[in-house]
């Protein structure tokens, strides 16, 4: 497949995106000590969505964000920001009576890290089934929704559920990494939702301790049996992600794969999920076989984890080859 731009226009058309992704993005403040020394932050954004679609982007894949946002400066600085990445937000809309989220980021001591959200009662939350008609009807090849989306409240739970179905119903694959935080919801809550999302997802991404989430009960024996129940009741593919110790892939027509992590020295692991959901649905598109996407999923997301950022780090297209180059060495 051709890369290409998500606002590639034919005959005064615009063509549809390969990715159509939506979620909350928030005005993201990264500090270089603890707030209460007041240590200078940065201003960036974060969201995990977003950070799919600028990775998707970079990889010269088609991605549209439909989001929901406020009348605000920081919504100024999403919108700028995800266009100047190359991802097309038309479709993104605007709520005048509620804020843009925001969270903040504080380094406390050597890598770790504490974040704040300041995300109720955000335009995001109040994103309902009618702000994507637009999106929706503009068409694409692949949904790609995330639990955290669900867990902002019922409205964008429900935009997910009507996204869901109308992807199913023209033939989309739609793509569900169910990225459980507990700061937004408990693991009981997030069963509750997602688990009716089965049937209706051909491929799921969690990792290993978010699969009883999906699949399974108390008394379901182990990963391989959730795995079994989710491709019993319709998903083409499983992925399951094991960090450091990289990922696994397993298939409807029984294929099994897995594939270490890429060696790299971590700096900082906030956006590796993203990343590597944006490596394997960049693998999807490109039509590579399963092991290459797994490959490919493994190698965005050690890009992310060897740098500073939720998504600066990313990897553009022709970079993919870099992490492959013996360490300490000078491209030229």
């Amino acid at each position: 497949m051709k890369p290409r731009a998500a606002a590639e226009v034919h005959a005064g058309q615009a063509v549809a995106a390969d990715v159509l992704t939506f979620g909350e993005t928030m005005l993201s403040l990264q500090t270089e000590g603890p707030v209460a020394v007041g240590a200078p932050a940065r201003t960036t954004l974060a969201g995990a969505e977003s950070n799919v679609a600028i990775g998707l982007a970079r990889l010269g894949h088609g991605v549209s964000w439909a989001g929901r946002l406020g009348a605000d400066e920081p919504a100024r600085l999403i919108l700028r920001t995800l266009r100047g990445e190359g991802v097309d937000v038309r479709h993104a809309t605007t709520d005048p009576d509620a804020p843009t989220g925001s969270m903040l980021r504080e380094r406390l001591v050597a890598d770790v890290a504490r974040v704040h959200y300041w995300r109720a009662g955000s335009a995001a939350s109040r994103q309902r089934p009618e702000h994507l008609t637009e999106a929706l009807t503009a068409g694409a090849r692949v949904l790609h929704v995330t639990g955290i989306t669900c867990a902002l409240g019922p409205d964008p739970r429900a935009a997910v559920a009507a996204a869901v179905g109308h992807a199913r119903e023209h033939g989309w694959t739609v793509v569900l990494d169910v990225n459980h935080r507990a700061r937004l919801w408990s693991r009981e809550q997030a069963a509750q939702v997602l688990r009716p999302l089965r049937g209706r997802i051909d491929v799921v991404i969690a990792s290993d301790d978010e699969l009883p989430l999906i699949a399974g009960d108390d008394d379901t024996d182990g990963e391989e049996a959730r795995v079994a129940e989710l491709l019993a009741a319709g998903a083409r593919e499983v992925v399951v992600k094991r960090g450091r110790d990289g990922a696994e892939l397993y298939g409807s027509d029984g294929h099994r794969i897995r594939r270490p992590a890429h060696p790299v020295p971590v700096v900082d692991t906030v956006g590796a999920g993203d990343a590597f959901c944006a490596g394997y649905l960049s693998g999807l598109l490109d039509g590579l076989p399963p092991a290459e996407r797994l490959r490919r999923a493994c190698t965005t997301g050690a890009f992310a984890v060897a740098t500073a950022g939720d998504w600066e780090g990313l990897p553009h297209r022709d970079e993919l080859t870099v992490l492959d180059a013996p360490p300490g060495s000078a491209i030229r």
